[in-house]
Order: structure tokens, then sequence, then C-alpha cells
């Protein structure tokens, strides 16, 4: 695969386990920059509960996706992955090795690997199909697609009408087969992706976790919520502390409830990370106290081999 000589050093694993504070280092290391992907620190509106870098870490190296938008944008994973690609041309202009870091597993292959790319499809053909099945039944629809889609009506779940409905659309919309948008070879990108993961043992993330959550409402999370409680019906606040102290703001529950929410769906959040990071069987995985210059060997072997599967 062409890359040019240019690398994509992709940092991944569980909140709270020192991801922002590794790809500094490294940025440093490399003499670079670095792109977020993580789609909670998108929204300049909300920096203590995002776990956002502080204004020292955003001066030790050059940050990218960091409170670049606002809650109230419409901003989405294709969105991100348009905006991505064309600022990583400008930077490999620059240097020969970009950092990306985050948690949002999506957003990291969005940029990795590229999404599945569906087109828009007039929204009546939808209703349409809705209408057909009120009316005839599944079984109609599912003779329609076997007819225009043989390889769909074998794969997907054909009792679930969601499905089947989706499926047809796209035939329907694009006059093409559902199947032939789905799992398209994986974009070609003019980078290398180097894909490094941290990790702990269970108890510790978790442990890590429950700290910084405690730190978070020493930083002053409630004031940073309370500030946002008109707009809590926003998609963006309805996410993991901020919900919870919303429900505490609203009398539901109390405050030490609330906190030990956030924490809770803290470790659920990390270990949804864990099980989606785990799929790429190509990241590198270190504990989470490795030392800097162990992770740099392993990424400079990397480098000089280009043995980059």
């Amino acid at each position: 695969m062409m890359h040019n000589g240019k690398f994509l050093i992709s940092i991944v694993g569980p909140t709270a386990i020192g991801k922002t504070s590794l790809s500094i280092k490294l940025a440093q290391h490399y003499n670079t920059e670095i792109i977020s992907a993580d789609s909670r620190q998108f929204f300049k509106e909300m920096s203590i509960g995002t776990a956002a870098p502080t204004k020292e870490e955003l001066k030790a190296a050059k940050h990218h996706f960091i409170h670049h938008i606002s809650i109230e944008d419409e901003y989405n994973v294709g969105s991100f992955e348009r905006d991505a690609l064309s600022k990583l041309e400008d930077l490999f202009d620059k240097y020969n090795i970009v950092i990306m870091v985050g948690g949002s597993g999506l957003y990291v292959d969005a940029v990795t690997k590229g999404l599945d790319d569906f087109p828009d499809i007039d929204p009546k053909i939808r209703e349409d199909l809705n209408e057909q099945l009120a009316t005839s039944g599944l079984e109609s629809l599912q003779k329609q697609l076997q007819k225009l889609d043989p390889k769909s009506y074998q794969t997907i779940a054909i009792d679930n009408p969601h499905r089947v409905i989706r499926a047809l659309e796209i035939c329907l919309g694009t006059n093409k087969p559902y199947s032939t948008f789905l799992n398209k070879k994986e974009s070609k990108r003019p980078f290398e992706t180097i894909h490094v993961g941290l990790t702990a043992d269970r108890n510790i993330i978790y442990d890590r976790i429950n700290q910084r959550v405690d730190l978070m409402m020493s930083l002053g999370l409630l004031e940073e919520v309370k500030s946002l409680e008109s707009k809590k019906h926003l998609n963006a606040l309805n996410t993991v502390g901020y919900k919870e102290l919303f429900m505490f703001l609203e009398g539901a529950w109390t405050k030490e409830f609330a906190i030990s929410e956030i924490k809770k769906n803290s470790r659920r959040f990390a270990k949804r990370q864990l099980t989606w990071f785990k799929k790429n069987e190509s990241t590198i995985w270190f504990d989470y106290e490795t030392p800097l210059h162990e992770i740099v060997n392993t990424i400079d072997n990397k480098l000089n081999n280009h043995e980059i599967s």
C-alpha cells in the first residue's frame, strides 16, 4: 500500500488510561501535532466533564479538533472524517508523522479506514415501503428484496421489517443492490496507521475512572453542568457526566447518587471502548505504566521496517 513515508500514530484505549499524556509526549518526541478523535471534546462548551486537554497540555503540543464546534452545531462522524482527512493532508505537507488520539472508536475508524458509504435516499421511498408493510405485510417486502438483491435476502435479518425496508430503500433509490454498499474495501489512505493501545487490569482502569470523576467534581463539573442546564435537551449533552448531574439538578437524585452513576456509566463506557478497540488485531497494546522509550522503540521499529500490516 502506498503511504509515501507518511505515518499516523493512532493512540486508543479506555477512558482515564492516560492517552492525552502519552500523545503529548509522542508529539514532542516526533516534533509534530495532534489530531483529537474524541467526539465529546469537539464541543467548546464541555471541558471538565470530557477531560479535554488543559491549557497547559494544549500549549505543550498543537492540537486540532478540540473545542472547534458548539453543542448547537450539526456535526457527525461523516463531517469529522471529511475535516480530519483534509487537516491531515495539510499536516502531512509539513510532517512525516502525525499523532491521533481518542476514545471514540467509530471516529478513529472513520479516519483510518473510512465509513460504509450510504447514499442519501428520497424519504418518500421509505414512506411508500412502510405503507406497503402496513397493507401487504412483511412477506411482500421480502419477496421484492429477494428479486432485487438475492445476496442481502440471504444475509440480513429477514424477519426484521426495519432491516428489510432499509435494504429495499437503498435498492430502489440507487438501482443497485444494497449488498454492494456494505464492507466496501477499506478506503485507501495516503498514509499508514500505526495503532497503539494503552490498557491496564480492569480494577486499575476502574480505580482511575473513579479518581478522575472525583477530580472532575473538584474542578467544578457541577458548575459546568449548571451553566448548560437550559440546553440539556441537546443530543451532545445526553452523555456521561452531564446527564447524571441534570438528574440531580432536577431534584430526582441526590448528589452522591448522581456521582456514583457517573462512575458506573464511565466504567461501562470503558468496557465498551475496550471491546471495540480489541477488534483491531493490528493494535500494539502497552500497559499504561510502560516507559515512553519502550513505546518509542516499538514505533521506531515499525517506522524503519515499514512492516505495517
